[in-house]
């Protein structure tokens, strides 16, 4: 039997400041969406994906450019690359190893491990001018407390992924990623079953949340004021 996968951006939320109860806001957002159609109220399987970026504003993982003093490496990099030296500076400061600085992109591992560009230091959709955006602390726990919290306010354990975009070596353009995940396994490990035709698998290890992550991105866009996506009928590895 076919399964059908659906992809619903929650309404637009606020602008999101240091200290606003995320959860509660989110919950509301699916209530209201809950008013446009019944049926995709909350149910079990169901999973939603959040941008990092309303993540990072509710936990003040904010910097303000004007608090920020750069290093000469810093401003000698920016006046090459015609970039901005204090928020070259957080980049470096967000960076545990720096390992390519070429055509105005730093790419370094960030002190989660992450590799990505600009320690996905961000300046973009943050709703002030001067300030950038840092990545969450623990995106887990950021992913676990959301669950909880909508939990808690719907009554209904859903997934909770928290979703950023990152490049891929060696490929143009960027693709959403889960950085956190809670209520269920990010990778599907499919070594030692059988394919179609019988063969043992050995080293197929399904991407699971980052796929998730890539779907809500398509069904919201980089534009649209709505960071947080349902997605209905994907087969979740157990938790």
């Amino acid at each position: 039997m076919s399964r059908r996968l659906t992809a619903v951006p929650l309404p637009a939320l606020p602008e999101i400041v240091p200290g606003d109860d995320l959860g509660r806001l989110l919950a509301e957002a699916w209530w209201r969406l809950i008013t446009e159609d019944a049926t995709l109220a909350p149910a079990a399987g169901d999973v939603l994906v959040v941008t990092q970026k309303v993540v990072s504003k509710a936990e003040g993982r904010i910097v303000r450019l004007a608090d920020v003093e750069p290093r000469p490496e810093a401003v000698e990099w920016a006046r090459a690359w015609d970039k901005d030296p204090r928020q070259v500076e957080v980049v470096l400061r967000e960076s545990a190893q720096v390992m390519r600085m070429e055509h105005g992109v730093i790419i370094s591992r960030t002190h989660h491990g992450y590799v990505c560009a600009n320690a996905g230091v961000d300046a973009s959709n943050v709703g002030a001018e001067e300030v950038v955006t840092l990545l969450p602390e623990d995106a887990d726990r950021s992913a676990r407390g959301l669950r909880l919290a909508l939990l808690e306010e719907l009554g209904v354990d859903v997934g909770l992924i928290v979703s950023d975009s990152f490049g891929r070596p060696w490929r143009l353009g960027i693709t959403d990623v889960a950085l956190g995940v809670s209520g269920f396994r990010p990778l599907d490990d499919l070594r030692g079953e059988r394919d179609t035709e019988g063969r043992e698998m050995r080293a197929t290890v399904v991407a699971v949340a980052d796929e998730l992550a890539s779907t809500a991105e398509l069904a919201s866009g980089k534009t649209s004021r709505q960071p947080a996506v349902l997605i209905r009928g994907a087969r979740l590895p157990a938790g």
